[in-house]
């Protein structure tokens, strides 16, 4: 039996990692293979990296916009990093989830706190750790998108990062991605399995009654 056969709720499917262990790589990769899964679009302060898009990576908007969305009780989380500011607009979620469809975030601890208190139940978070703190600068320095004062930042942040591993639901180590990845499908599917997220349940075993 499907799980969508009995009316789904979606959930929100959070990743987090340090900046380099490969969340979006893995993100990517997840939403290529899952067409019932769609990728949670962050407003953002900070300007565009080379290649990004409007409104496939992030919503690039000012500090006043960011403001009022905040204000406004728009944003389920938001979060201050590297001087810039993230937050994921609330009405676009809530409408995914009551149609069965999963959300995926791509957010740091904070935000995953933030969503945790909002909807707790809707929520299955997964923190992504590098397979050591050597390979993680090597990452950073094959993206080849930061000057080498900004990598020693995302290093020096990275440990404060990983210090909230227990926090989350699931803890992966990203060797290989494509074992993360699969891991990641692995919890997907039983998350989506679960009792309480198949609400026609009740009704469907009602129906088998005698």
């Amino acid at each position: 039996m499907r799980a969508n056969g009995t009316g789904r709720r979606g959930l929100m499917l959070v990743l987090s990692s340090p900046s380099g262990a490969g969340k979006t790589t893995l993100s990517r990769a997840l939403l290529a293979e899952e067409p019932e899964l769609t990728m949670s679009v962050s407003v953002t302060t900070r300007p565009p990296r080379p290649g990004e898009v409007d409104g496939r990576d992030y919503r690039f908007i000012t500090d006043a916009e960011f403001d009022s969305l905040v204000q406004s009780g728009a944003l389920l989380e938001w979060a201050r990093v590297f001087g810039h500011r993230y937050g994921t607009p609330r009405a676009p979620v809530e409408r995914a989830l009551a149609q069965g469809r999963d959300v995926l975030f791509d957010i740091d601890w904070q935000g995953t706190q933030q969503l945790k208190a909002a909807a707790r139940d809707d929520l299955v978070s997964i923190f992504i750790l590098p397979p050591s703190m050597g390979e993680l600068r090597r990452r950073l320095e094959c993206r080849a998108q930061d000057p080498p004062d900004v990598i020693a930042g995302r290093m020096a942040r990275a440990a404060a990062e990983i210090s909230h591993w227990p926090e989350y639901d699931y803890v992966l180590v990203n060797d290989r991605v494509e074992d993360c990845l699969a891991d990641i499908r692995a919890i997907l599917k039983a998350e989506r399995l679960r009792r309480p997220r198949q609400p026609g349940l009740v009704d469907f075993v009602r129906a088998l009654a005698p």
